[in-house]
């Protein structure tokens, strides 16, 4: 479905499918929700548009699910890791 909405390479829809379950294991440790396929989409049409891939991350996903500067940080070392 990213794929198709966005227009990214499977690889890329990979990369964001793996980041939301990672940012999905941090409901338990402080997030009030995972990153949704909404999410999702909008991060993938970023990066479409040309944005680098960690700052769509971190602008459609990291800043979306959270303002506790912990959390944003633990985010962000996902995107990292992922990208």
């Amino acid at each position: 479905m990213v794929a198709h909405e966005t227009g990214l390479a499977p690889e890329r829809c990979g990369q964001l499918v793996r980041l939301a379950r990672m940012t999905r294991n941090l409901k338990e440790q402080g997030l009030e929700e995972g990153a949704s396929t909404r999410l999702l989409v909008h991060c993938g049409r970023l990066i479409t548009a040309g944005i680098d891939p960690r700052r769509a991350c971190e602008t459609a996903i990291a800043l979306t699910l959270t303002d506790d500067p912990e959390m944003v940080t633990a985010v962000e070392e996902m995107v990292e890791a992922v990208f």
